[in-house]
């Protein structure tokens, strides 16, 4: 018996080594298995498997045949397509960590820049001034060109694809400076050369700024004639309006009149009626956009889920004291005359030419998150309201005070929008998301300063508390406009959908558990439900954590002249829509 027994084990382990020499090499890199699909078309999910190879999907179905080297069991899950937002300000944060952690939490793979400024084209002197206006992030400004600045960055090492407009402001100071100039037509030509430069470079199109200073100071025949390039190539134009109140129907006219006359698509950077006064104004700013809608214009917009915006004390203030550059407008204030002027505009509510960010929320609304200055940071976390009292000066004379002591236009939120309102928005489907924050991490340099709920929260609260448990949007529709909306917007013809030969930008989450925890006091806190994340088929988010794997890549527009055929003045293009 024990003969028999020794020889029937070695025959059986013989067995199993021939077994395993003969077990089928893996099918695929990566297989998502026994998840609900949410495919981004908006439709019914479907239980089934994703399966990756190299950097593209290569099977989206019930069954994935064969084996991944890497497998992930999805059940209880939802499957999706990675998220994509249409406003990243991570130009400086992914130099300081590349990880993207409080968007990778969400489930973002790809990160949108350009509102306004860019990090090209640049001349010399916006270099120097670029390093010189840097805060608690230090980086080298090595580059000129926008596709050069995106490549820098990912060869430091990213986890998340960027990609970028260029920014009608820098292309503005890059011929004109920062004065309050128009551009001869000789000017206006070269500024139309660079727009078409930085979209063979890959650029998504022209992103504007219109309450800021310089771009402010654009008029509309300017925007429309960069615009025109873009749209020649294939781009579109997305704007932060010159008004997002008291003249938003006036702004959203110059908007519509732009794409009409530049051929381009055009998109609302947050769209918002912002201040008090305003919020009625909602459902007509929508029949405007509906409207041109119907008339068959493509104009769409992004939002941030927060019913309060994030910006500077530049937007407290007239912009004619801020021409020549923030240097400039320190200076101005330190002139007593000057000063005196200023104070008389900021006590507007309603200024004639100008939006006053700061009257719509009020110095209780107003919460000071970051400085550049190591003195003033104390004041982080507090209210415009508190440290004006603290201080024994007017609101307005405080601003002026802090702007002077810091070097800086400091970072604030203005609490002026309504819930209501981010309601209406939520339910509409030619609207996606956009941070407006940057990516980053609550650890290390980023602790130096506060910021937005938004910057930790954005995504999943669209699909935690704007689907889940309010029930203001259906999962399947809330993946589509986090992912299939702004990849069709932005001419992406391979992301943004779970779909064979697509890239593998995919999320996994737990919809039953999704959520944000940052808030207005401490924002600061990283959501919750996101599992795994894969970038260009590589797993950069595992079990929650961040794997460090360096996977993201520049996404460039469709006239990027690396492409097949690319470039603007390649015949027989196909721009459509």
């Amino acid at each position: 018996m024990k003969l028999f027994a020794a020889s029937s084990l070695a025959a059986l382990a013989a067995a199993a080594s021939l077994g395993a020499a003969k077990a089928p090499a893996a099918s695929y890199d990566v297989v998502i298995r026994g998840g609900e699909i949410l495919d981004g078309s908006g439709g019914k999910p479907m239980r089934g498997d994703v399966a990756v190879k190299g950097d593209r999907i290569a099977y989206v179905g019930p069954h994935a045949p064969g084996r991944g080297k890497t497998e992930i069991d999805a059940t209880g899950k939802a499957v999706a397509p990675g998220f994509i937002n249409m406003l990243s300000h991570s130009e400086d944060s992914l130099w300081a960590d590349g990880r993207g952690l409080s968007e990778l939490r969400q489930g973002v793979t790809l990160e949108v820049m350009g509102e306004g400024s860019s990090a090209g084209p640049l001349t010399p002197k916006m270099q120097r001034l670029e390093e010189q206006r840097q805060h608690d992030i230090k980086f080298p400004v090595t580059w000129t060109t926008l596709d050069q600045g995106l490549e820098a960055m990912t060869r430091k090492g990213v986890s998340l694809n960027l990609a970028s407009f260029v920014g009608a402001a820098t292309v503005r100071v890059n011929v004109l400076g920062e004065d309050d100039v128009q551009p001869t037509p000789e000017q206006l030509a070269r500024m139309r050369t660079l727009v078409d430069q930085a979209m063979e470079d890959g650029a998504m199109g022209v992103g504007s700024a219109l309450i800021y200073a310089p771009g402010t100071f654009a008029k509309t025949d300017e925007l429309a004639a960069l615009t025109a390039e873009a749209g020649r190539c294939g781009g579109i134009y997305i704007s932060h309006m010159r008004s997002e109140g008291d003249h938003i129907f006036e702004a959203t006219d110059e908007l519509i009149e732009i794409s009409q006359r530049s051929g381009a698509p055009a998109e609302v950077f947050h769209m918002k009626t912002a201040g008090k006064d305003n919020w009625a104004k909602e459902d007509a700013f929508i029949g405007k956009i509906e409207a041109a809608r119907a008339r068959g214009q493509r104009i769409t917009a992004d939002m941030y889920t927060y019913p309060a915006s994030s910006t500077g004390f530049d937007a407290a203030m007239p912009t004619w004291v801020q021409a020549g550059g923030v240097e400039t407008w320190i200076a101005r204030l330190k002139d007593p005359a000057t000063r005196a002027k200023v104070l008389a505009e900021m006590r507007q509510d309603h200024p004639k030419d100008w939006e006053n960010s700061y009257r719509q929320a009020g110095p209780d609304g107003t919460l000071l998150v970051g400085f550049k200055s190591a003195a003033l940071k104390p004041l982080t976390g507090k209210t415009l309201a508190e440290v004006a009292k603290e201080r024994g000066t007017s609101p307005e004379d405080t601003i002026i005070d802090l702007i002077i002591a810091d070097g800086s236009r400091i970072q604030v939120v203005y609490s002026s929008m309504n819930e209501a309102n981010v309601a209406k928005q939520m339910k509409l489907p030619w609207v996606s998301f956009g941070s407006d924050a940057s990516a980053q991490a609550p650890e290390g340099v980023f602790l130096l300063s506060s910021t937005h709920p938004r910057a930790y929260g954005n995504f999943v609260r669209v699909l935690g508390k704007y689907s889940r448990d309010e029930k203001l949007i259906a999962l399947p529709e809330a993946v589509r406009r986090l992912a299939a909306l702004p990849a069709h917007n932005l001419g992406l013809h391979d992301r943004g959908r779970l779909q064979t030969g697509y890239y593998a930008d995919i999320v996994v989450f737990d919809p039953k558990t999704v959520a944000d925890h940052a808030t207005f006091l401490k924002p600061q806190q990283l959501a919750t439900g996101v599992t795994d994340v894969l970038v260009n088929g590589q797993p950069v988010l595992k079990d929650s954590e961040a794997t460090g794997a360096h996977a993201g890549r520049v996404v460039r527009g469709r006239a990027w002249k690396g492409w097949k055929d690319g470039g603007c003045r390649a015949s027989a293009k196909d721009w459509s829509w």
